[in-house]
């Protein structure tokens, strides 16, 4: 407020529900500061969409169903500014999918600054993992597709990989950020687990799954980080041939640990360690369109595509799929076959298959 006279109100994102009161305060002369975290659930405050907005945002919607984090990495502001872990009730998601699913929405992704280590009260009044909230989601029949998005490699349980395995619905497609390919980095950041301890579990969930493919974010030039550190990271990536990554250059978030470390690295050598990664990592995401050449999977189709009598929508694994097909495929899942790899997006058409319902990507065996 010091440094900027011209505001009026700042308030944290956990009082968005009393930005009304805040605003009306705010116009009589009140300049507020209120970034606290209330006891109140946010969310049992603010009122659902209409049937007709929910409509107007397509197939696909994102629900938050945790918010927070209690792992303190060196170079988050996350704890600070979203709080400590905490879960949204089960029932309540449930009802919220329930009103997205009559409004048309078709495919789900949970979030959560760190989504798999949701713990909501089930309808048993026990915590329930977030394993158990996809199972009660998988109930519901008009929801066809379920996602999740930002994991923790710490909070990866056996029944969530497990439920990968089990779960038609659930996608084989998981986000799990790693962030550095060295123990010596992944300690300074305080990560709480190790290369060997990431790669285990990748191990397991191809197992477990063997259609599933990741994803992953990597921080390049964290303070300290050597040469040997960073190819290190680049082993890690080469190991486990992920199907899309995003990649940063460390920059200092004033409040954090990693902000006062000593051997902050010099930008010259960030932008050539990033530029290397990129090449890698660019690399492997064009491989893995290329293996989708020829396969057969379900395509949840999203929109009109880009031509006349076009089709878009996105493949198990998230990939922008374009194929020629009639308007009424939109908001349904449809088979189609890969016939081209562009660079963003697959070509594919239309094909009848019948899919053995307890294993919807049995076609696309050896695709990850």
């Amino acid at each position: 407020m010091r440094r900027a006279p011209v505001v009026d109100l700042v308030i944290g994102s956990q009082n968005i529900h009393r930005l009304p009161d805040f605003v009306s305060k705010v116009q009589v002369g009140n300049a507020i500061v209120d970034t606290e975290f209330p006891v109140e659930d946010k969310f049992d405050h603010l009122a659902p969409p209409t049937k007709a907005r929910m409509r107007a945002r397509g197939v696909t919607a994102f629900v938050t169903v945790q918010e927070g984090c209690d792992k303190f990495c060196t170079f988050c502001v996350v704890p600070y500014t979203r709080g400590s872990e905490v879960s949204r009730p089960v029932m309540k998601i449930v009802e919220e999918v329930e009103r997205l699913a009559d409004a048309g929405v078709r495919e789900v992704t949970l979030i959560g600054q760190n989504v798999n280590a949701y713990h909501g009260v089930g309808p048993d009044g026990r915590p329930w993992t977030l394993a158990q909230l996809f199972e009660r989601l998988s109930e519901l029949p008009d929801i066809y597709r379920l996602r999740y998005m930002t994991s923790h490699p710490c909070d990866m349980t056996d029944d969530l990989i497990a439920a990968h395995r089990d779960l038609p619905k659930l996608m084989p497609f998981v986000h799990l950020p790693v962030q550095s390919g060295s123990d010596r980095v992944l300690r300074a950041m305080n990560r709480r687990h190790t290369r060997n301890e990431y790669l285990e579990i990748v191990s397991r969930l191809r197992t477990t799954q063997p259609d599933i493919a990741l994803s992953s974010d990597f921080i390049v030039g964290f303070p300290d980080e050597t040469d040997a550190d960073f190819e290190d990271t680049l082993n890690l990536v080469r190991e486990v041939e992920f199907a899309s990554t995003y990649f940063f250059k460390y920059s200092a978030r004033p409040g954090t640990g990693a902000a006062e470390m000593n051997g902050q690295v010099p930008e010259a050598i960030k932008d050539e360690r990033l530029a290397r990664l990129k090449i890698l990592v660019e690399t492997q995401r064009h491989n893995f369109n290329e293996l989708m050449q020829g396969r057969r999977f379900d395509v949840l189709f999203e929109k009109p595509g880009r031509l006349p009598g076009q089709i878009a929508g996105r493949s198990p694994y998230l990939q922008p799929v374009q194929a020629m097909g009639n308007m009424d495929l939109i908001g349904t899942v449809a088979t189609v076959r890969i016939v081209k790899a562009g660079t963003n997006s697959l070509f594919g058409e239309l094909i009848t298959v019948t899919f053995d319902e307890s294993n919807p990507f049995a076609l696309a065996a050896g695709v990850a």
